[in-house]
C-alpha cells in the first residue's frame, strides 16, 4: 500500500510553500509586525489568485473540490513561515461547516471566500469553559427564530471577519451553530491580545435576534458543532507540525554551527538526545494527525483519534519549542530572535480548543463510554 502523497497534493504543498516563503521571511515578519495590520492582504490576494483559498471548496462554489487532507498541507506550510493569514479561521472554521451544513443562502458566501473577498471565523470557546462541545452561550427559540445571549472569547480574526459562526446551547437540540454578520444588532466585538500576536476578539451577544434560516445544519442528524471542532483540532495539528518542524530544523542548523570547547555543540550527547526527543515527538504528532485527517475525510467516526492528535499537538508544541529555546542558550530568550516567534505560536496552538490536561480527560471519557477500545 502506498502512503505517499499524490502528485497533485505534492504540487499544492510546493505552491503554498513558495507563496508563503517568498513573502514571510524573518525580516519581513518583523516589518509586518510593526505595520499593525491584522493579516497580509497582498498575500491573501495571491493565495486567492493561485486557487489556494478554494482548496477544499467544491467546484460548484468556485473551488478546487479537494478535501481536508489537502487543506492541512497548506496549513503545514503556513506554520513553517508563521505567515499572517486567516486560513484556519476562514477555510476550516467558516467555509467547511457552511459547505457541509449550510443552506443555499449561507453557501452563497463560498465563492466569495475562494475569491478572497470574505473572511469568516467561528466563536467556539468561552471563558472558564472546559469543553467547547458544551457551550454556555444560550439560544432561546422565539416566534420566527432565535435569541442568542452569551460571551465568546479567543475568536480568531473576530474583528476582520464579516460573518461569524457561533456555537450556542439550545433547550431541545443541544449545541447548534448559528451564522450571523458581525454587524448584527446586539453583537459587540472587543480586541484581545493573543500569545502569538494573531488578532483575536471577545464576542458578546446580548439578545441577538436571528431567523430560522440562520441555523447552520438545521434538520441535520450530524452535530455541526462537533463536526466543526474535530476538523479545527486537526487543522491546529497541521499548523503545529509546520511550526515545530521548522523550529527543530533551525535548532539543528544552529547546533551544527555554534561551537563550544572547540567543536559544534551538536556533537554533545546531551544536545543530541534533546533534539532526538523533539524529532520523536514531531513524528508522533504526524502519525496521529495523518490517522485523524484520513478518518475524517473518509467520513468515519474519529472522536478518539481527534482527541489523541489534539493531545499530541499540545505536548509536541510545549516540549519541542522549549527544547529549541534551550539549545539556543541566551539567544532563545531573546524576543527579537526568530525562534521566539515559533515558541509563541506553538504555545497558542497548544491551548486552543483544549490543552493537554483537558484533552486527556476527554480521552478518558471516550474510553469510559466504550466508544473506543484501549490498546492491550
Amino acid at each position: 500500500m502506498d502512503f505517499s502523497y499524490t502528485e497533485e497534493q505534492s504540487a499544492l504543498r510546493a505552491l503554498a510553500a513558495r507563496l508563503f516563503g517568498e513573502r514571510f521571511s524573518d525580516e519581513y515578519r518583523k516589518v509586518f509586525a510593526r505595520q499593525g495590520e491584522a493579516y497580509d492582504r497582498p498575500l491573501w490576494a495571491a493565495l486567492a489568485q493561485a486557487g489556494i483559498l478554494g482548496t477544499a471548496i467544491e467546484a460548484r462554489h468556485g473551488g478546487s473540490g479537494l478535501a481536508l487532507t489537502e487543506l492541512a498541507l497548506v496549513l503545514e506550510e503556513q506554520g513553517r513561515t508563521l505567515a499572517a493569514a486567516p486560513l484556519l479561521a476562514t477555510l476550516v472554521l467558516g467555509a467547511l461547516p457552511l459547505q457541509r451544513f449550510g443552506n443555499a443562502a449561507q453557501q452563497a458566501l463560498l465563492p466569495k471566500v475562494a475569491a478572497g473577498d470574505v473572511v469568516l471565523s467561528a466563536a467556539l470557546e468561552e471563558e472558564g469553559a472546559t469543553d467547547p462541545l458544551e457551550p454556555t452561550t444560550f439560544a432561546r427559540r422565539i416566534a420566527g427564530g432565535w435569541r442568542l445571549s452569551g460571551v465568546k472569547t479567543f475568536v480568531p480574526y473576530a474583528l476582520q471577519a464579516q460573518f461569524l459562526l457561533v456555537s450556542a446551547r439550545t433547550e431541545t437540540q443541544g449545541a447548534s451553530l448559528f451564522l450571523l454578520p458581525q454587524t448584527a444588532p446586539g453583537l459587540t466585538v472587543e480586541p484581545q491580545r493573543s500569545t502569538s500576536g494573531e488578532p483575536q476578539g471577545r464576542v458578546t451577544l446580548h439578545d441577538v435576534l436571528l431567523g430560522t434560516q440562520d441555523v447552520v445544519g438545521a434538520g441535520s442528524e450530524t452535530d455541526a458543532v462537533r463536526w466543526t471542532i474535530e476538523r479545527a483540532r486537526v487543522a491546529l495539528a497541521a499548523l503545529q507540525l509546520g511550526v515545530t518542524g521548522e523550529a527543530l530544523r533551525r535548532a539543528a542548523a544552529y547546533v551544527s554551527e555554534r561551537e563550544q570547547f572547540g567543536r559544534p555543540i551538536g556533537t554533545f550527547q546531551a544536545v543530541q538526545h534533546r533534539l532526538a526527543d523533539c524529532y520523536i515527538d514531531i513524528e508522533a504528532l504526524r502519525s496521529t494527525y495523518l490517522r485523524a485527517v484520513w478518518a475524517l475525510d473518509q467520513g468515519l467516526s474519529a472522536s478518539a483519534e481527534v482527541l489523541a492528535v489534539k493531545w499530541w499537538t499540545a505536548q509536541t508544541g510545549h516540549r519541542v519549542t522549549h527544547a529549541v529555546q534551550h539549545v539556543h542558550g541566551g539567544l532563545g530568550a531573546d524576543i527579537e530572535y526568530p525562534v521566539h516567534a515559533f515558541f509563541l505560536h506553538a504555545k497558542q496552538l497548544e491551548i486552543a480548543l483544549g490543552g493537554a490536561t483537558q484533552t486527556l480527560a476527554g480521552i478518558g471519557r471516550e474510553l469510559a463510554r466504550g466508544s473506543v477500545q484501549p490498546f492491550t
